[in-house]
């Protein structure tokens, strides 16, 4: 693609990052109301898993697409449209960090969470931290692409560990009438269980690691 192709698709990837940006000024509150009168329309929620897409793959927070519908939608319907637009946007998000490659400047965080990848990237590892509560799934998203870890195992590990977490908050929240009730039932209770399954998940990886190197270790005595 030449030069002069490449502005009016930069331009139109500005203005969506510039229209999608506006959303971090978005309160739980305003989102939830949007929700209520948005999911009675197929068309709103398609809208919605879209949005959420093309965000997680500019590195802006998809998952907020989640309280314009899983509170107004069983979870049968919930999780796999809020888990279908995270893994959308964490493919695209890949893609683009495949992109840029080593000319991607990371903060300091992000840049933790590039090392960390870079040590290890087992697929129970990778699960682990889509099911950890408040993990930076942008980070992960670029850094995977950026390290050109196995596509077909990232994606899997998205799809597998964020619609176990997704499918834990939308039942927590089915049902509530409004934002601060939402928001108070992903409390403790919601987060536990996660935090645990995520350290069981990545213990798991990291056992197994282990004892394939003390195999190794064997086979080579």
């Amino acid at each position: 693609m030449s030069r002069n192709a490449r502005w009016p698709l930069l331009a139109l990837a500005a203005i969506i990052l510039v229209l999608l940006a506006g959303l971090f000024s978005v309160s739980t509150a305003d989102l939830f109301r949007w929700g209520a009168a948005m999911t009675g329309h197929p068309l709103a929620l398609a809208g919605i898993v879209i949005g959420m897409a093309l965000m997680m793959t500019f590195g802006l927070p998809g998952s907020l697409g989640f309280w314009l519908i899983a509170p107004f939608q069983p979870a049968f319907i919930s999780v796999p449209l809020v888990t279908l637009g995270c893994v959308a946007g964490a493919f695209g998000a890949y893609r683009v960090g495949a992109g840029l490659g080593e000319h991607w400047r990371p903060t300091r965080l992000a840049r933790q969470v590039l090392q960390m990848l870079a040590q290890r990237s087992d697929f129970l590892f990778q699960c682990a931290l889509r099911i950890m509560p408040g993990f930076p799934h942008a980070f992960i998203n670029l850094s995977a692409g950026v390290l050109r870890l196995p596509l077909t195992g990232f994606l899997l590990a998205a799809l597998l560990g964020l619609g176990v977490k997704f499918t834990v908050y939308a039942h927590a929240v089915q049902g509530m009438v409004n934002a601060s009730q939402a928001e108070e039932a992903l409390g403790w209770s919601t987060m536990v269980p996660l935090i645990l399954l995520a350290a069981l998940l990545a213990l798991g990886g990291l056992g197994k690691r282990l004892l394939r190197n003390r195999q190794l270790k064997d086979s080579e005595a």
